[in-house]
């Protein structure tokens, strides 16, 4: 028989045990995660929220939409926004030690301030906010009863089902699940399906993510024949630090936001010449201008200079990169960093309404991992986090009402069948792919593409697709194997959003078409997949009325 949920979570990150928690007032739930990190436990910066007198609902929504540019979904930018302080109140809850101005619990909140923010807004717990907030949920969630979180489980593709009574459509019903120890692969179930499996870092050779970001929910969904959304806006972190050992180690924004400024390798400051704002810029135009730079140059990376701050409140406030970067001989109170950008987070996902609700019945998406219209085509700095607890709140209300009314199916899923499919003994093929997905992707869709770029790409990834298709047929599935064809997979959606826009906007800049084009492109892109299994012509959708 197969394991079986009121509630299934496919992820275990901030958004993940969000729902989790929630939902399990109403029922069990059950959590199946790849590997205990997330990119949730890595986020330094903090979590946006206004919480001072200083602020306002509407400066924090309009520097949300101005981040944006013009692809934010104003409803849900306000229900997020609005919703920020009663978050940060649950996890305080929870036991998350926000930093304050003194170490008095009583005391004002030490807020930060980033790139794109007006305003000092940014909760921070010292400089490993997402540590200290994904403690305070793991906790909650092992002493909640009717919540289970079992590891080392790989979701390989979600169950489909028709309802009993003749009624149309399909709905989702669950996972096929790898379990990575023994390599068995099992079916399991659960009346409502959560997708809070992160982002897609792993698509591109640079990347802060970390190793599990490899696009398992977009693939997924995309395969069940969900909506996705956006894919084109990839945002690349302006600052990770550029070393043989640091594996990508992010220098948080709130650096520049308490006075760091990015240099050229003679010491000259560059940004200005790009935007007014300087350093505190926004993410896209702060990557594109490091980009710029590094190609103009050929340098192999640009500075992040921290001498105009205090080294005590330097050491004080960011303790944790101060210790790493000393661990590899770099001290940023007396010397420049060397910085590049990497591949960081997904403003595109699967598509996704007000309540989480993805396109296919009883399947949610949270997180990263969904287009929820909040992003638009650029991220602000600090608002995922915000994002992931409204929208696990949200989603984990509906899927309770949903669980109490969904439609019964008429018999469990067939056993997953492995056919005539071998051992590998050409583990080669998988490695050789992965590495020319995330070289070609980094070369042709990266910070800057080009039409011609984009063909280029598009011929690559068709090749190594079918590549993958014969291969994943021929072979037992391994973890590396089912990865490998969830980054394709995705890799495929991007190249193939990117396409779609012909105009620059956002994380989207195009040298063929610099400039914005509020008439045919100020829309959502939106792909489904074919019965053939492409994707079919992808339409552009203009939920909101934007005059």
């Amino acid at each position: 028989m197969p394991a079986r949920a009121d509630f299934l979570v496919i992820g275990g990150g901030l958004a993940g045990l969000t729902f989790a928690l929630h939902a399990a007032r109403h029922g069990t739930v059950l959590v199946l995660t790849k590997a205990a990190e997330s990119a949730s436990d890595k986020a330094q910066g903090g979590i946006a929220s206004v919480v001072s007198e200083d602020d306002s609902f509407e400066a924090h929504q309009e520097d949300t939409l101005q981040s944006g540019a013009g692809l934010c979904h104003p409803e849900v930018v306000r229900t997020c926004i609005q919703a920020g302080p009663g978050s940060i109140s649950e996890l305080i809850q929870l036991g998350v030690p926000f930093s304050r101005v003194n170490h008095d619990e009583n005391a004002a909140f030490d807020l930060g301030r980033e790139g794109g923010h007006s305003r000092r807004r940014v909760l921070h717990a010292g400089d490993f906010t997402g540590h200290e907030i994904m403690q305070a949920l793991t906790q909650a969630a092992e002493h909640e009863p009717n919540v289970r979180i079992v590891e080392n489980q790989l979701a390989v593709n979600l169950i489909l089902g028709t309802p009993r009574g003749g009624r149309p459509g399909r709905i989702c019903r669950g996972v096929y699940a790898l379990d990575r120890a023994t390599g068995s692969i099992d079916s399991i179930l659960g009346r409502s399906t959560v997708l809070a499996t992160g982002g897609t870092g792993k698509v591109y050779a640079y990347t802060s993510n970390p190793d599990v970001a490899t696009g398992d929910g977009i693939a997924m969904a995309y395969r069940a024949g969900a909506e996705i959304a956006n894919l084109e806006f990839v945002q690349f972190h302006p600052t990770c630090l550029y070393h043989p050992h640091a594996k990508a180690f992010l220098l948080s924004e709130a650096m520049r936001g308490e006075g760091g400024r990015l240099r050229r390798a003679d010491g000259s400051e560059f940004l200005k010449e790009y935007d007014r704002r300087g350093s505190l810029a926004t993410r896209d135009i702060v990557a594109r201008a490091i980009d710029f730079e590094l190609k103009k140059s050929g340098d192999d990376y640009v500075l992040l200079d921290m001498s105009a701050v205090d080294a005590d409140y330097l050491r004080e406030r960011f303790p944790n990169i101060h210790r790493r970067c000393l661990s590899l001989g770099l001290d940023m109170t007396r010397q420049p960093l060397p910085v590049v950008p990497a591949a960081h987070y997904f403003c595109g996902g699967v598509r996704t309404d007000l309540r989480g609700r993805s396109s296919v019945p009883g399947l949610y998406a949270i997180g990263e991992v969904a287009c929820t219209g909040f992003h638009g085509a650029n991220r602000l700095a600090s608002n995922s986090l915000l994002e992931a607890v409204v929208f696990g709140h949200l989603a984990a209300t509906d899927a309770i009402e949903w669980s109490g009314s969904a439609p019964t199916i008429d018999s469990d899923p067939l056993p997953w069948d492995i056919g005539d499919a071998v051992d590998s003994d050409e583990s080669v093929v998988v490695s050789q792919n992965w590495n020319e997905i995330r070289r070609f992707m980094s070369n042709y869709v990266g910070i800057v593409r080009s039409d011609k770029r984009l063909e280029r790409a598009t011929r690559r990834i068709d090749m190594i697709r079918e590549e993958i298709h014969e291969y994943y047929w021929n072979f037992i599935l391994t973890s590396d194997l089912v990865e490998l064809r969830n980054i394709a997979t995705v890799a495929n959606l991007i190249i193939h959003s990117a396409h779609l826009r012909k105009e620059s906007r956002g994380l989207h800049y195009n040298l063929d078409h610099p400039e914005p084009e509020n008439h045919r492109f100020r829309k959502d892109t939106l792909i489904r997949r074919s019965l053939s299994g492409d994707p079919r012509p992808s339409s552009f959708d203009l939920p909101y009325d934007w005059q």
